[in-house]
C-alpha cells in the first residue's frame, strides 16, 4: 500500500488518524467516569434523597462500613418500629434502627445492629433526617474521597486532561 500525496506535496504518514482517534476515546472516556462518579449524588438529590458516608460498624451486618446510605424525608409520626433512620446526633449524622416511637413524647428508642443494647439518649422528632432507604455497600468510601476537597480539585484536573484530550485530538484531525 502506497501513501497517498496530498496537494502540497507532503506525504500522509500511516496510522495518521490513529492517534486522534485514541486521544478523543481516552478523552471521552475521562470525562463519561468524571460524571458518572457524580452521578449518583446529584440523582439522589434530583429525586429529594440525602446522601450519607457510613463510617462506624454500629449498623453491621445490614449496612456495613463504608456504605452510601439514601436517606428520603418522612413525618416523624409515620416511623414504624424497625425503620432504620438517620438524624443528628451532635456533629455527626447516625443511622440506627427504631425500637420504639413514642409519639406522645415525641421521640425514638433507637439501637445499632451490632450493638447489644438500646441507644442511651432517646432521639427527639427535631433531630430526625429521615428514613434510609437504600444503601449500598463500598460506595460510600468511594464518594467520601470524591466530595472531599482534595478529590474535587483530582476530578476537575482528571476532567481537564479529557477536555485536553479531546481538543488534542481535533487539531490533529485537522493536521
Amino acid at each position: 500500500m502506497r501513501n497517498k500525496t496530498l496537494p502540497s506535496g507532503q506525504r500522509k504518514a500511516k496510522g495518521g488518524k490513529l492517534v486522534p482517534a485514541l486521544c478523543n476515546i481516552f478523552g471521552t472516556l475521562i470525562l463519561v467516569s468524571v460524571i458518572a462518579l457524580y452521578l449518583p449524588i446529584t440523582l439522589a438529590h434530583a429525586r429529594g434523597y440525602e446522601v450519607y458516608n457510613v463510617v462506624s460498624g454500629s449498623m453491621e451486618p445490614a449496612i456495613p462500613v463504608g456504605s452510601v446510605i439514601y436517606v428520603e424525608t418522612l413525618r416523624a409520626e409515620d416511623v414504624t418500629e424497625g425503620d432504620v433512620i438517620a438524624f443528628h446526633g451532635g456533629s455527626s449524622v447516625i443511622a440506627h434502627r427504631v425500637v420504639k416511637n413514642r409519639v406522645g413524647e415525641g421521640e425514638f428508642i433507637t439501637k445499632g445492629d451490632a450493638n447489644a443494647e438500646n441507644d442511651m439518649n432517646p432521639v427527639g422528632y427535631n433531630e430526625l433526617i429521615g428514613r434510609v432507604c437504600l444503601h449500598y455497600p463500598v460506595v460510600g468510601a468511594f464518594l467520601e474521597v470524591c466530595t472531599s476537597n482534595v478529590g474535587k480539585v483530582y476530578l476537575i484536573c482528571f476532567a481537564a486532561c479529557g477536555a485536553m484530550l479531546k481538543m488534542l485530538a481535533g487539531r490533529l484531525r485537522n493536521r
